[in-house]
């Protein structure tokens, strides 16, 4: 099964350990932590970043779906990637963020339990995804970045987020 990474320069094709030769690009992902695991996105898909804020509850809502923002005067989903990812409960703190998306037409928020950095990967950094039951579907995962002694889970955010699963209007998001 071969996956790709979008890049700064284009597409790279992602087949077994490293990135195929042809990639030769870096790419850049931001850094956070869900419980005891350490994750990254593609930074391109960030907004930005902001405190935790107690957002409207929407009636008949998914429980990892924790309500809306008014963000500026657009409308903003909080999802709660903790609750999603079947995680522990953990307490909303001061670390706790909301890390705001830009997937396309459509903004969404997810709560994260903190921030840490944006780590910049090359493609010798990224091992293919081992194969096995999670509560993160192994369509939503493009590899497992490796820089010192870090592992981080690097997530599709983009089709996470616009998944059934979910249980946001994937067609709004497209």
């Amino acid at each position: 099964m071969s996956q790709q990474i979008a890049t700064a320069s284009g597409t790279a094709t992602f087949q077994g350990a490293p990135m195929a030769a042809a990639a030769t690009s870096i790419c850049e992902f931001l850094a956070f932590k869900l419980g005891s695991e350490e994750y990254g996105i593609d930074i391109l898909r960030v907004q930005e970043i902001r405190s935790y804020e107690v957002p409207t509850r929407m009636a008949n809502a998914p429980t990892h779906v924790k309500g809306v923002i008014n963000l500026r005067g657009v409308i903003v989903p909080i999802l709660d990637l903790r609750m999603k990812f079947n995680l522990e409960q953990v307490n909303y703190d001061s670390f706790t963020v909301v890390i705001v998306l830009n997937l396309g037409a459509r903004v969404v928020g997810m709560v994260v339990d903190g921030v840490s950095d944006v780590i910049t990967l090359t493609p010798e950094q990224l091992r293919s995804v081992p194969e096995f039951s999670s509560a993160v579907s192994s369509d939503h995962l493009l590899a497992i970045g490796s820089v010192g002694g870090r592992m981080l889970i690097l997530l599709d955010i983009e089709k996470l987020m616009t998944s059934a699963e979910m249980g946001l209007v994937a067609q709004t998001l497209q």
